[in-house]
């Protein structure tokens, strides 16, 4: 049997730096263009958009969602699940996560009627009830990340080098440590080659660095700094060679490919990451070419193309109680860590803020002898605005770059449209005078005031 292969696009359209009137642009020049390629040689791929990424597709792009909607039904695209609003799901209460997990799979049905089986976690930032939210969410696979997972191994920790911290970027360029020390230990690569299962049941499948990386680098083109010459087709061949190896010894597949989706198509965000230069979603049709010479190659070195529902059920080992309980919290993919998103300046600004709105709609809540489940329609509008609020993309990333200022309105645009529900629902619910529970007109002032301060400060490429 020829060992399986997924590759994962995922999109988020609140992407840091994508303006709103290019959003439209880079659906067309990016995910309309995998959906064609996709079609049109037939390719089985995985492809996860969150709840808010479908919901300006079918607005402004409705086309696109068409041909989505058709890969599902043919079964080239299995659909992948996330939060509704692109969180950092490590950094924000679990009820707000639990929430808004529901909404990007009714967004999945709203639009295409599947309801995804295969959740994807952003950034995989990490902590220990992860698992149980997207179980509770409804999940039954949740995509994982191996190296921070194999980061907490001591013996490869040492043998790397390597160390978490909240101030800096990633680790990204220098995982292949991993694979240095790995390549010859069947006790590690069997995770990253077979599925594994959590203790609460829900199916665990790991994406790595060591071979998304120099994916990406191939698919830009780029030169890593240290090259004279971009990454050759002939190099991914053999780095397929050696894993194909890998996975004949010791399990059924590999998920060599699980990045954003904008870099197919677009430059993304990859000069900002890289080389910190204000480059964002350039046109970069090449990719896409490349991309087809990914999945070509693939299929050519004896894979076949899956997903990640295919790969569950036809696993001939799925590893019990995988140790995911060691995974360090606070960490994230790329060697990072998730609570880097909660430690630049404008999420120290931001989620005091954020939370302060949150506390008020439970405390309503209660007043009314009602929880997050069943409180009425105005309060559910203002999490959603809170919700939507949290985004990541506001947060990140930190200096010497930045968000787009846009990126930051949005945030605040949120905040204030949160509070006027809240003072709606109180209104409507004779509350309006209960203002130890919360006070809508003295949050108003709050949120003006770090609106002044954000507005501040000088944005990257400004």
């Amino acid at each position: 049997m020829n060992p399986k292969i997924i590759f994962l696009p995922h999109a988020n359209i609140q992407y840091s730096q994508l303006r709103p009137d290019k959003r439209a642009w880079v659906i067309q020049n990016s995910y309309h263009k995998l959906f064609e390629l996709v079609e049109r040689h037939e390719y089985k791929i995985a492809f996860e958009a969150s709840g808010q990424t479908l919901d300006v597709m079918a607005d402004k792009c409705p086309a696109t969602m068409v041909k989505l909607k058709q890969l599902i039904q043919k079964g080239l695209v299995e659909p992948v699940g996330s939060p509704h609003t692109h969180i950092m799901i490590s950094n924000i209460d679990p009820e707000i996560c639990l929430d808004t997990l529901k909404d990007g799979i009714l967004a999945w049905e709203r639009h295409t009627g599947v309801r995804p089986e295969t959740g994807w976690n952003p950034e995989c930032g990490w902590t220990s009830d992860v698992p149980d939210l997207y179980k509770e969410a409804g999940f039954k696979t949740l995509v994982m990340d191996a190296d921070s997972f194999l980061l907490s191994f001591e013996e490869i920790r040492a043998y790397t080098g390597l160390k978490f911290d909240v101030t800096g970027h990633s680790n990204k360029n220098k995982l292949f440590k991993i694979e240095e020390y790995i390549k010859d230990k069947p006790q590690f690569l069997k995770y990253i080659t077979n599925p594994s299962r959590a203790k609460n049941g829900l199916n665990l499948i790991f994406r790595s660095d060591m071979m998304s990386n120099f994916m990406l680098w191939y698919l830009m083109g780029a030169t890593e700094e240290m090259r004279d010459k971009p990454i050759a087709i002939e190099e991914i061949r053999e780095m397929l060679a050696r894993w194909k190896e890998r996975v004949k010894q010791t399990g059924t597949f590999i998920m060599p490919y699980a990045e954003d989706a904008e870099y197919i198509g677009t430059s993304a965000y990859f000069y900002v990451k890289q080389f910190g230069q204000a480059r964002f979603f350039e046109p970069e049709p090449d990719s896409l070419k490349r991309f087809q010479g990914l999945l070509d190659a693939a299929r050519a070195d004896g894979y076949e193309l899956s997903n990640c529902r295919e790969v569950i059920q036809s696993a001939a080992t799925i590893i019990k109680d995988a140790p995911i309980e060691n995974i360090e919290n606070g960490v994230a993919w790329h060697g990072g860590t998730g609570k880097a998103w909660a430690n630049t300046k404008y999420a120290r600004i931001f989620d005091p803020v954020c939370y302060s709105v949150f506390l008020g709609i439970k405390s309503i809540c209660a007043a009314r002898k009602r929880n997050l489940n069943n409180m009425d329609e105005l309060l559910r509008q203002a999490l959603k605005k809170l919700t939507s609020a949290y985004v990541s993309d506001s947060r990140w990333p930190p200096d010497p770059v930045s968000p787009g200022r846009f990126n930051v309105q949005e945030s605040i645009a949120d905040l204030y449209a949160a509070n006027d529900a809240i003072r709606q629902s109180m209104a409507q619910n004779q509350l309006s005078q209960s203002k130890a529970l919360y006070s809508p007109d003295l949050m108003q002032t709050q949120i003006a005031a770090i609106e002044v301060e954000l507005m501040k400060f000088k944005y990257f490429g400004e």
